[in-house]
């Protein structure tokens, strides 16, 4: 007779393509969830997986399974959590963690709609998480998704950054790649940080190759930069959020069509994922985005 238990095991050792990290995930020994699978795969009377030397590839009869366990296990999880909402307990105040620019921009406007008290804590990605796993913060906006015991995430959307220059800076006007990127690798540039976030990502997506630049200021509040940028000290990518409000006629978007996109993501304890706060939290960030 099947477990339960091994579809769950067999879906999430889908999804990582690892037993190890599959393991993480559900707070699992490696043995214990590598039975999970051995145990499946005799009721199932073949291999589901085919082993290599970094990951696991499923075989066409565990793609064919994974299409329909997936949803019934997610419904199922979904309804068994639902019954337990009504008895966790509510939680007065929701800390929150974010990058400065995304809480002035997306999430103080909505903070008259809360209906719980906030207390709030910025840094980057790696420390938010920190944060989060110390169970300092309830709830955080990332850009970095790390499989981490505990831990679940759901996706929020794009942000999308473009190049901004100084409004008076005379550009190349070209649509050859190479002769743009031969001009933009001459400029000055502002960076959020000295290994060249976005930067680097911007440069590797539309030509190929790593920024061979240094920054003339590292500045880590986008804000900021977009400051330094209206006062002519260089060039930058920002998220276009943040322009659709502080755009100035000191500054301009230049080759828009040169794009990059950051994926951003809710993290939170698998244990709030069903909290009424957070669920009301994460609605209304998305609305703000619409």
């Amino acid at each position: 007779m099947v477990d339960f238990e091994w579809y769950r095991s067999f879906v999430a050792i889908y999804k990582h393509n690892s037993v190890s990290e599959a393991a993480k995930a559900r707070i699992m020994t490696q043995p214990a969830m590598s039975q999970h699978l051995a145990s499946l795969e005799a009721e199932v009377g073949e291999a589901l997986f085919v082993r290599t030397s970094r990951k696991i590839i499923p075989t066409e009869r565990g793609k064919q399974l994974y299409s329909q366990l997936a949803p019934l296990i997610e419904s199922l999880e979904e309804t068994t959590m639902g019954f337990k909402s009504a008895s966790l307990p509510s939680l007065r105040t929701v800390r929150i963690g974010s990058a400065h620019e995304f809480y002035l921009e997306k999430i103080i406007p909505r903070l008259p709609q809360l209906k719980t008290c906030t207390i709030s804590n910025f840094g980057t990605a790696d420390q938010l998480l920190e944060l989060l796993k110390e169970d300092k913060t309830d709830i955080i906006i990332t850009s970095k998704k790390y499989v981490t015991p505990g831990i679940e995430y759901a996706k929020l959307y794009d942000e999308q950054f473009v190049v901004v220059a100084p409004a008076r800076l005379e550009v190349l006007e070209t649509d050859s790649l190479k002769r743009r990127e031969q001009w933009l690798a001459a400029q000055k540039w502002i960076s959020y940080g000295l290994e060249l976030p976005i930067i680097r990502r911007f440069w590797r997506e539309h030509f190929k190759k790593r920024p061979l630049i240094k920054p003339t200021h590292v500045i880590p509040n986008l804000h900021i930069i977009l400051k330094a940028v209206e006062i002519g000290e260089g060039l930058s990518l920002m998220p276009t959020y943040l322009l659709e409000k502080s755009m100035s006629e000191r500054t301009k978007v230049i080759y828009g069509d040169l794009t990059v996109k950051n994926e951003l993501f809710f993290a939170y304890k698998m244990k709030h994922k069903h909290l009424p706060e957070i669920q009301e939290l994460m609605t209304l960030i998305r609305e703000s985005d619409l």
